[in-house]
């Protein structure tokens, strides 16, 4: 089936065209058509999956012609990025029809955004604290609105927008068309639901890990002071171009960020503390293949539309196993292949544990090669911590890191004779040390 066979209007097919889309998404056969009916629609459906495109297309058809200076349609989206992403899909999808969109959120001066509303808007994008932030100083009336987008509902609630959420709907009219659109649907995102829309068309086309399916997932087993170096021996011996590595907290993503650097991988962080430009930059250098990796939290990285990415790591396992999904849901989007990566120290393990029940399989433990643990530039003494092989499994007593510098004789990793190696050269020389599973 086409897109000509949606109802969609002349206009809006060539922009699709120009965007080199011939075969809608299940997404879009099954939510553009009671879109474009008028209908309530509740959608399921994970990131990659073309959701965008399967409200604002015929959004675009029913709004028609500019209307005056009020929004005729609000989009509620949980984060920046994936406000800019809409928007930007409405200006893609609707550059052939005389309708206005603005996006406002967070994290920038609202000088410039409030200048733009000044001349009107059809189709405003928003994050809520922005939105609630403009409509109380009156620069946005959304008494107008007669279509309404909740986008990614289950994130809204995870990071606390419900009762920002709840003054949105009482500024919006009680006559409205309610979309909501959700990668997961727990009992708190069923009784939000019941709270606006009416009489729903339910759409579920991914099924509950789907995209896990088709992702190809291992993990290696390493002490987490060893992740770091493992993970630049495998964008190095791997040649991996581009890598998206997921950490638990902004700290840590900047502490990735820098090590990277150190082991001569171009690596960038995006998280909550960055400003917008610095935020756009980074993923525009990483879309470009300007940087390597790309270290993210989960919270900055919903929403992130990059196509074809090859890999993610799980630099950390996460605590909640549906965020693991939306994790590696980043790679093999839209019918493309991808490689998703654990890391698991032994506290993870649990975690993990908690992601295969989730997943109802298990995930394929790799063999962990040896790789260069490098700890600094100056020269180590021939029995410090800094020189020798560390085996995980040899006695911890002998592990580099509860060795006291006495002595040269051999010991280190069982038969190695490595722990008295010599300055000069193998894996005792200036701040390396080899790390053989």
């Amino acid at each position: 089936m086409s897109f000509d066979s949606l109802g969609l209007k002349p206009e809006l097919l060539r922009a699709v065209a120009d965007k080199g889309y011939t075969v809608p998404t299940p997404i879009q056969l099954d939510a553009i058509p009671p879109v474009l009916a008028g209908r309530d629609v509740l959608a399921g459906a994970q990131t990659g999956t073309g959701k965008t495109a399967g409200f604002v297309l015929p959004i675009l058809q029913r709004l028609g012609a500019r209307g005056q200076r009020n929004p005729r349609c609000l989009v509620l989206v949980p984060t920046r990025e994936l406000a800019a992403q809409v928007e930007q899909s409405v200006k893609d999808y609707g550059k052939y029809v005389d309708l206005r969109s603005h996006v406002v959120f967070g994290g920038v001066s609202e000088r410039p955004q409030i200048d733009k509303l000044r001349f009107g808007c059809d189709i405003l994008v928003a994050t809520p604290g922005r939105l609630l932030d403009l409509a109380e100083q009156r620069a946005v009336s959304l008494s107008e609105v007669q279509i309404f987008v909740l986008d990614e509902a289950d994130r809204m609630l995870d990071m606390g927008f419900i009762h920002d959420l709840k003054r949105v709907l009482k500024l919006l009219p009680a006559q409205r068309q309610n979309l909501m659109f959700s990668a997961t649907y727990s009992d708190d995102i069923r009784d939000l639901a019941n709270r606006f829309v009416k009489n729903p068309v339910s759409v579920q086309v991914t099924p509950r890990n789907a995209t896990a399916e088709k992702v190809e997932q291992s993990a290696y087993r390493v002490p987490k002071e060893h992740k770091r170096h493992l993970l630049a021996h495998l964008i190095k011996e791997g040649d991996w171009h581009q890598v998206l590595v997921f950490t638990r907290t902004k700290h840590g993503a900047n502490r990735l960020t820098q090590q990277l650097e150190k082991a001569g991988v171009t690596a960038m962080a995006i998280h909550g503390n960055k400003s917008q430009n610095a935020r756009v930059r980074a993923l525009e250098d990483f879309k470009e293949n300007r940087i390597t990796a790309l270290v993210a939290t989960e919270v900055a990285a919903r929403g992130l539309d990059i196509k074809e990415l090859p890999h993610v790591v799980n630099y950390e396992l996460p605590n909640v196993p549906e965020d693991y999904v939306h994790r590696i849901g980043r790679t093999a989007r839209a019918g493309s292949t991808g490689a998703a990566v654990s890391l698991v120290s032994p506290d993870e393990v649990s975690l993990l544990r908690d992601i295969e029940k989730l997943l109802k399989r298990a995930i394929e433990f790799l063999p962990t090669p040896q790789f260069e643990i490098k700890e600094g530039t100056h020269t180590p003494r021939a029995d410090s911590r800094e020189a020798g092989e560390y085996s995980p499994h040899q006695d911890p007593r002998r592990r580099p890191e509860n060795r006291r510098g006495g002595g040269g004789g051999g010991g280190g990793r069982r038969g190695s004779g490595q722990r008295g190696a010599p300055r000069g050269g193998g894996p005792g020389r200036a701040g390396h040390e080899a790390y053989t599973p």
